[in-house]
């Protein structure tokens, strides 16, 4: 819905949610990815797949972070539709080279250390039990992706995502409307 497009991405934990969350309440136009556009698909096709039986927790996580996908349909649509100055879109996404090229800017959150991102994991699944990073092998793998910078676009805008939500949010928008 936005003539400018971004996305800010990050490994879990490192405040994805937390930032769409308080650009909404400052008036922006935001897209929940990883609740209005994810589905379990092949990276290469792009077609929905079935889960399959796993021979372990950890081939659970790992298959489950590798064919987590948005559906490219419903981010076009939101780019073609100019009704609101900027978009942002939040969350992660395997398939995101095959629409970044229609964004205007991607911003990874980055947070120096580990201790910090599994904490916030904590925090987050103590509300929730049942959402993503609460069990061993999910931790294990945001760990390995905090420690190999996996996954994280190229051409990304690294935001320090350690420093205080206002911070991290005021940085984005620093960016956002220097481009503008």
């Amino acid at each position: 819905m936005g003539k400018r497009n971004y996305l800010i991405e990050g490994v879990s934990g490192s405040g994805k949610t937390s930032v769409a969350e308080a650009l909404q309440r400052r008036g922006y136009h935001v897209v929940h990815g990883d609740r209005e556009l994810k589905y379990r698909g092949d990276p290469k096709t792009g077609k929905p797949l079935q889960e399959p039986v796993h021979t372990s927790a950890w081939a659970k996580a790992v298959w489950q972070h590798e064919h987590l996908l948005w559906d490219i349909d419903k981010v076009l649509a939101v780019v073609a539709d100019h009704s609101t100055p900027i978009s942002f879109f939040c969350g992660g996404s395997r398939n995101v080279a095959a629409f970044s090229d229609v964004l205007d800017g991607v911003f990874v959150l980055e947070v120096a250390d580990l201790a910090t991102v599994l904490r916030r994991l904590d925090e987050r699944v103590a509300l929730d039990p049942t959402d993503w990073g609460g069990r061993p092998e999910e931790k294990e793998l945001v760990a390995r992706l905090h420690r190999t910078k996996a996954d994280i676009p190229s051409s990304a805008i690294i935001i320090d995502a350690t420093r205080p939500l206002v911070s991290v949010v005021d940085a984005i928008l620093r960016h956002v409307h220097a481009e503008a």
